[in-house]
């Protein structure tokens, strides 16, 4: 699950920097607060690749996940593209969980499988 989570993060990561790019063409908004506020949401990406499999780790990428389409009311294509990343998040906390418990089922049959070294 790992692996899947922490891939859509980072695609999460770079649409969120160009996102940034985006917003800075709104003459409403400081440079300052849009990167500071991408900056952030991108090193959040960073960090929740580390705490995926943590307690807590899934919520704070749904979190995340709203957060991301609700930058649609600034950047109005990040309601499509947040959206389409919470299609992708979901489908990787969801089949990335079928592929932990395939590999723990796989291992213990191979552990059964194996004669004891006595």
């Amino acid at each position: 699950m790992r692996t899947l989570c922490a891939s859509t993060l980072i695609g999460e990561f770079f649409v969120i920097g160009f996102a940034g790019l985006v917003a800075m063409k709104d003459p409403d908004l400081s440079v300052s607060t849009v990167w500071t506020v991408s900056g952030i949401a991108m090193f959040l990406c960073l960090l929740l690749c580390g705490l995926v499999t943590r307690p807590g780790g899934i919520a704070l990428g749904w979190a995340l996940q709203v957060v991301l389409i609700a930058s649609g009311f600034v950047v109005p294509s990040m309601f499509f593209l947040g959206a389409a990343f919470a299609a992708l998040w979901w489908a990787s906390v969801h089949y990335g969980r079928k592929i932990d418990e395939a590999k723990a089922r796989f291992a213990a049959q191979a552990e059964a499988s194996t004669p004891d070294a006595a």
